[in-house]
């Protein structure tokens, strides 16, 4: 477990080995007035005369260690403690740049507590590995084995008697450790369930209260709070026994080697010196010995946190070279396209096994998916909920590695190509597009960071989005709010659109960027969507298929699986299932033109 923290060390390592060597120092400066009484007890106890000089110099001896003790310690914790938030430093810089080459869409499965956990929780919590149970663990070890070795020298007898205790304590730790891990891993997936539940509650706090359910989402989150104690006290009910066993007996070094020891005098097995040496260095090694120990519970956490960062830091890239793109057009091109989710959102079914046994296995969200968007023409892709339409328009900004096929732009593959060169390539808005607590500005100029001033409102003109900017009291220089929540959603929206118009990339993918306009805005939204649009190879998600009949080809997709492929008028004479979807679009738009002439 060490080797793998002192991997992400780097130059602090020196600063952990010093720290570990004035530790040590300092913990000898403990053991020493051990050795000091016995200077004094020895000549007592055999009848010689005790110089008042000898008491006053040893006296001083115990009281120079002592300060040395603390001082010592003090500095050696203030060089661990700067070598382990260096350390953590490096760590949080290796995770973000992990996560900047993993998949965006893997990344979003983990979910928001999750990752924030990853970067606070479990990185801090190796503090107390680095900073503490490295250079005191370590330190408070050396000197017990090297005064148990001067035992050894000193009556071999007396120093077995001294170690009496020490084999049953170590049983104790190594069950406990055991014992630990096993109950680790539901502990910790139970910490993660409540951070997500936690994040969620918050977010949604909203829409909970709108629609008065408020004891629903509390119940939720009361049970997940509810089961993370659980599971830490069940954690906590197996490990702790076997703590509190060894943590008794490790102390007790003296436990045989007092009445076993006398028994050896009195023999004269040994000599009466020797016992009282023994006892006093034994005394000497039971708190360091207890202080080196007493980081072990905190160990299986430890070692499953690093294994838990280790998972993220050893995943899988996602698949990209550092090319330019240097595709022959802008036509678009998915060739036996599969895929199945293999993180959260997993479709799974229950399937008989080999061994007749029932087992889980994912279940691809689309199949064999083959179609061409070709340069400068639009594509809309429909189907019911659930079809994969989003998940292609996913794929094709690479949020996923595809398991089976190929996507390919110009007949560059997406996989040979930087990331940063495909998203200079394509232009994304989806239905929710986060706004940053910046200004509306600022939230715009991410699409293109070098643009004036002019040329983002120029921008936001053409997004339809002048008009509420000037009611808004700094204008286009007013903040978004948290996650854009100043703004209405056809609002963000249209931010969004002014955002991708800025960009002007060649490939537009419009994932339900309507959704949230309303009947007045919604022609703004299409003349917003037109100009961003012009002369571009558009892929656009929509429900509303009046608004995608003009497409020059509709990909019809039912279950994961291409249902139909052709222009609307193609897809009315020959697909069933477009027909369907033309239906229930058709009786919708009917029903509220006929709702409305009724309220009115």
């Amino acid at each position: 477990m060490f080797e793998k923290v002192f991997l992400y060390a780097g130059p602090h390592k020196r600063g952990l080995y010093a720290a570990t060597g004035i530790v040590l120092l300092s913990v000898l400066c403990g053991v020493l007035p051990f050795v000091l009484a016995y200077q004094i007890i020895e000549p007592l106890v055999s009848g010689s005369t005790v110089a008042t000089e000898l008491v006053t110099s040893r006296a001083a001896g115990v009281l120079l260690c002592l300060v040395a003790q603390a001082l010592l310690y003090g500095w050696g914790l203030n060089v661990s403690h700067n070598a382990a938030y260096g350390t953590l430093l490096r760590l949080r810089t290796s995770l973000q740049k992990k996560f900047e080459n993993l998949p965006l869409g893997v990344i979003q499965d983990k979910g928001t507590g999750t990752v924030k956990k990853l970067f606070v929780d479990d990185v801090d919590s190796l503090e107390v590995l680095l900073a503490h149970s490295l250079p005191e663990g370590v330190a408070n070890l050396m000197i017990p084995v090297a005064v148990i070795l001067a035992l050894f020298v000193v009556d071999w007898k007396l120093a077995l008697l001294s170690l009496a205790s020490i084999p049953l304590s170590l049983w104790a730790m190594k069950t406990m450790y055991a014992v630990g891990m096993q109950k680790m891993g539901p502990y910790y997936a139970a910490g993660q369930k409540m951070n997500n539940t936690i994040i969620e509650y918050v977010n949604g706090m909203e829409v909970v209260k709108v629609f008065n359910r408020d004891a629903d989402s509390y119940a939720r989150l009361r049970d997940d709070v509810l089961a993370y104690r659980d599971y830490t006290l069940a954690w906590y009910k197996a490990a702790w026994p076997w703590m509190a066993m060894y943590s008794s007996l490790l102390p007790c070094t003296i436990i045989l080697t007092l009445p076993v020891g006398s028994w050896f005098v009195l023999r004269g097995w040994s000599t009466l010196a020797d016992l009282i040496l023994t006892l006093c260095l034994a005394l000497s090694i039971g708190t360091p010995l207890l202080k080196s120990l007493s980081f072990l519970p905190t160990l299986p956490q430890l070692n499953y946190k690093i294994a838990a960062l280790e998972q993220v830091l050893e995943a899988a890239p996602l698949a990209q070279t550092e090319d330019d793109f240097h595709g022959a057009d802008d036509s678009v091109r998915f060739a036996h396209v599969s895929f199945a989710y293999t993180q959260k959102g997993t479709r799974e079914k229950t399937v008989p096994g080999q061994d007749g046994q029932p087992q889980t296995v994912s279940e691809p969200v689309l199949q064999d998916i083959s179609f061409t968007a070709r340069a400068g023409e639009k594509t809309a892709l429909v189907g019911e909920s659930g079809s994969g339409k989003s998940t292609l328009a996913k794929l094709l900004v690479h949020y996923y590695d595809v398991a089976d096929g190929a996507i390919t732009i110009g007949g560059q593959d997406l996989r040979e190509m930087s990331l940063e060169a495909l998203n200079n390539h394509i232009s994304y808005v989806a239905q929710d597009q986060y706004l940053f607590n910046t200004s509306l500005l600022e939230n715009i100029r991410l699409g293109r960071p070098d643009t004036t001033e002019d040329e983002v409102r120029a921008a936001a003109g053409k997004a339809q989005c002048t008009e509420f900017l000037a009611r808004l009291p700094q204008g286009i220089h007013t903040p978004a709010g948290d996650a854009g929540k100043m703004l209405s959603g056809g609002q963000r929206q249209r931010i969004s659109l002014a955002r991708a118009i800025l960009k002007d990339a060649p490939i537009v993918v419009l994932d339900e960027a309507t959704a949230y306009a309303d009947p007045e805005n919604e022609e703004k939204m299409e003349a917003a969507i037109a100009e961003l649009t012009r002369d571009k190879t558009l892929i656009v998600i929509a429900h509303k298929l009046q608004q995608v009949a003009d497409a020059d080809q509709i990909v019809v997709m039912d279950h994961g699986r291409i249902a139909g492929r052709g222009t609307h008028d193609e897809l009315l004479a020959s697909c069933a299932e477009y027909q369907k979807l033309w239906r229930a679009a058709s009786e919708s738009g009917d029903w509220r033109i006929r709702d409305g002439e009724e309220e009115g």
